[in-house]
């Protein structure tokens, strides 16, 4: 008889509920996951993404918690492997009490996954995801906090023309396409700012890095652009400054990991490179989050945490708007995601029908150290805001 009892109310409580929302007497527990590398060698970005959105969780939960709702955090390695990301999202989405995903670290990571999150219609949003395809498939539950990686190429050569002063650049990718998207828009917008654009060419291997050398000693430029990973872009370098190459060099975000540095050695001190994620330290009202991360974990935040911080507490936002009476649906929480306006810490958040925010922030920042545990200290010699690329 009380197991009936319990049913009737249940059934009350949901005839009772507006559309999308499930009572809070039948589910009073909601989840957000995270998706990020807490293994392999990117796992110190992928844990500062777990605890930026830990910290966000119990910071704001209490609105919803005052609803009688609680929020649990739930973390996943994805390894930075689209197969386990893939794997994990299937966990994610089985869980109906996981409402919204904070991650990926890496668009090819995220983008295979997302397209799991589409049939479910889980709200993803990302904090650290460039790659241009994660927004570009107009996915309504896809969001992201960060930059594009069409739009780091422009920046990149404007600071080239801007604030170096460059008059010639050789442009340089890896095999991959993405970087070779980067390098093209780097050299469509080099081009416009009246650069000379030597070579745009692919380093493909080991191979090809003292005949590409030798090139540019016989023409040399003012600045090598690079896009592409740190171990490739190292291996070039310290062996190009080895043969007397004067260039200065201009990395795209790949080259944003100490294990440039590791490889580089001495080469890498005075290397620039482009990111979507600078120190948190350095931006205007962020220093009571700085403060409250170290005081929680005892650590300063590093790369992606205000970005995970400011993602989470977007979508807790959105859960609170769309919660009247009860757990909203997921369909609810990825529809309001992509209404909310937010001050976060990285500053004003907004996003436009594709899931990119309206005003992003890019960073240039320059190596000060060829130690690696002295990446984080790497300065910041420019930072600016720009929209999302239509071209």
């Amino acid at each position: 008889m009380r197991r009936l009892a319990g049913i009737a109310l249940l059934l009350a409580g949901l005839a009772g509920s507006p559309p999308g929302t499930v009572p809070a007497q039948a589910r009073a527990t909601i989840k957000i996951a995270t998706q990020s590398p807490l293994s392999g060698a990117r796992a110190p970005d992928g844990e500062a993404i777990r605890l930026g959105a830990q910290l966000a969780i119990e910071q704001l939960k209490d609105p919803l918690e005052r609803m009688g709702v609680q929020v649990e955090l739930v973390a996943y390695d994805d390894q930075a492997r689209p197969d386990v990301g893939v794997a994990n999202a299937k966990t994610i989405i089985a869980d109906r009490e996981i409402l919204a995903v904070i991650g990926h670290l890496d668009a090819r990571v995220g983008i295979p996954a997302s397209e799991l999150y589409k049939e479910a219609t889980l709200a993803m949003v990302s904090p650290a995801g460039t790659g241009t395809l994660l927004t570009d498939r107009n996915l309504p539950s896809v969001s992201r906090v960060c930059g594009r990686d069409d739009v780091q190429g422009v920046v990149a050569a404007d600071f080239a023309a801007g604030t170096l002063l460059v008059k010639s650049a050789w442009i340089l990718h890896d095999p991959t396409t993405a970087a070779q998207d980067v390098a093209e828009l780097f050299r469509a917008q080099a081009e416009r700012r009246g650069m000379k654009v030597l070579e745009l060419e692919a380093l493909r291997g080991p191979a090809d890095v003292d005949p590409l050398i030798a090139a540019m000693r016989a023409r040399p430029p003012d600045l090598v652009f690079f896009s592409g990973g740190p171990d490739q872009a190292a291996a070039f370098w310290r062996r190009a400054r080895e043969l007397g190459v004067k260039a200065r060099l201009l990395g795209s975000d790949g080259l944003d990991s100490p294990e440039f540095a590791r490889r580089a050695k001495a080469a890498a001190i005075g290397v620039y490179y482009t990111s979507m994620a600078g120190p948190a330290a350095t931006l205007p009202g962020a220093r009571p989050f700085v403060e409250d991360f170290q005081r929680a974990f005892g650590r300063a935040p590093s790369a992606y945490a205000a970005e995970a911080y400011d993602a989470t507490a977007v979508v807790l936002k959105a859960v609170e708007g769309a919660a009247r009476g009860g757990v909203p649906s997921r369909e609810a929480v990825a529809a309001a995601v992509r209404r909310t306006k937010h001050q976060g810490v990285t500053g004003e958040i907004e996003f436009d029908g594709r899931g990119d925010r309206k005003k992003a922030l890019y960073f240039v920042r320059q190596v000060v150290a060829e130690d690696p545990d002295k990446w984080s200290q790497n300065k910041v010699v420019k930072q600016l805001t720009a929209g999302p690329s239509r071209t």
